[in-house]
């Protein structure tokens, strides 16, 4: 394979966004308004901002390779959204000698974001792009052909880790739908298998919710039914990037599943999370999603909620039946203010308890969604430590296209064969 020695500036341009004022913003979708992107807009859908198409220039689409530039984190690579980019983003744009989506993984490289991340100014307590450093970062630039067969690889990878995340959206939609005909319109499946209020089940006005609930169910405080647990202080001057220690989650960390501290500090074993407990952020955006990991200990201002062996909720009828009043305090948070939930706002969330024990054997199909999306989730995160291992390899001709293929091939395979066993369970 036939490589040029080059620097980026010789293979892409860098076209930064603007910054229309915010008098001109929309939070709903009018005619003749586009969607602005910020850099957290590819995490999030909660901050949806249009602008009018004619007052800006500067637009992306999907494939589109868009850079933060200011942290932290700096430097992240994102795609998948169309509309206008604000400043805060910049696309980069490949010139004839390299394809896009080898120009998209080239980038995403942790060597690169180190280098950057290493090189950038803080400007006003943000750290910046350092353009200048970043376009004479070098390049080994195969031919067309070989290009494509690098991303080919890579692309196989992130189409398996796509899928998973689309079976995902589908598993937490039948669960939500399940959970909307049960536990909402109370349509669950009554003795003789019809649904229950549909087929005239008795309902009994209920105070705490102020609403109706079929007769015989029960209401109960969430810190009452479930095992809800508080996260640890844990002292800052212990934290590190390094590995030293126990993984340390905060609530930045809840959305994506991920790992960023590490601390030695002791701390009790209460503390310690298990792969499906629910996780709150109790600042900012009250971020909730379900754990996959074990060995991890939870920080300050997040809340643990875990069954206990009497519980009859499953963890996410518990997540369907807070949410919307978590949500609700949210939104009463103004735009320009960070929001907090307190100890009483947790003492004072509900959940139903339902009579019928045919409702609560049909509840375990809750919990089966859930084992099958942490499987999914673990697998994608295996799958993303393999892309990121042959990324740099692939990238400087270390690992060959043959052997890396190879590679998948027998993550795929061992995968399968997983699935399988704990099929057969």
């Amino acid at each position: 394979m036939k490589v040029n020695k080059l620097v980026i500036q010789d293979v892409c341009t860098f076209v930064g966004g603007s910054q229309p004022p915010k008098s001109i913003f929309s939070y709903k979708c009018l005619d003749g308004y586009v969607r602005l992107i910020q850099t957290r807009d590819y995490k999030t859908d909660n901050f949806l901002t249009y602008i009018p198409e004619n007052s800006t220039n500067k637009f992306c689409v999907e494939k589109d390779i868009m850079i933060g530039r200011y942290g932290p984190p700096v430097f992240q690579i994102c795609r998948g959204l169309k509309g206008a980019y604000n400043v805060a983003l910049m696309k980069a744009v490949p010139k004839s000698n390299i394809r896009n989506d080898y120009l998209y993984y080239f980038l995403k490289q942790e060597t690169i974001f180190q280098y950057v991340d290493r090189l950038s100014k803080r400007t006003g307590g943000q750290t910046g792009v350092d353009l200048v450093a970043l376009n004479q970062y070098p390049i080994l630039l195969p031919d067309i052909d070989s290009q494509k067969e690098i991303e080919h690889v890579l692309l196989s990878i992130d189409d398996k880790i796509n899928l998973n995340n689309r079976i995902n959206t589908e598993l937490e939609g039948m669960a939500k739908l399940l959970y909307d005909y049960w536990f909402v319109q109370f349509d669950f499946p009554d003795k003789n298998g019809k649904p229950y209020k549909s087929s005239g089940g008795k309902m009994i006005y209920n105070q705490d919710l102020k609403r109706e609930i079929p007769e015989g169910w029960e209401v109960k405080k969430l810190v009452d039914e479930m095992d809800v647990q508080y996260g640890f202080p844990f002292s800052t001057k212990l934290f590190n990037e390094d590995e030293i220690g126990k993984p340390i989650i905060r609530i930045r960390d809840i959305l994506n599943n991920s790992v960023s501290l590490f601390s030695t500090e002791k701390v009790d074993s209460k503390y310690l999370l298990e792969k499906g407990d629910l996780l709150v952020g109790m600042d900012g955006n009250f971020h909730m999603n379900f754990w996959d990991k074990n060995d991890c200990y939870l920080n300050q201002r997040c809340v643990r909620i875990r069954k206990k062996n009497t519980s009859t909720t499953t963890h996410f009828q518990a997540l369907f039946d807070i949410k919307p009043h978590i949500e609700a305090r949210e939104k009463n948070v103004s735009r320009t203010t960070v929001g907090h939930l307190s100890a009483k706002d947790i003492n004072g969330l509900n959940v139903l308890i339902p009579s019928s024990k045919e409702l609560i054997e049909n509840t375990k199909v809750f919990d089966s969604i859930l084992d099958k999306i942490i499987t999914n989730r673990n697998e994608n995160q295996q799958l993303t430590s393999l892309r990121d291992w042959l990324l740099p390899m692939l990238m400087n001709g270390q690992v060959t296209v043959k052997e890396a293929e190879e590679k998948v091939n027998s993550f795929a395979m061992a995968a399968e064969l997983n699935a399988k066993y704990k099929t057969n369970q």
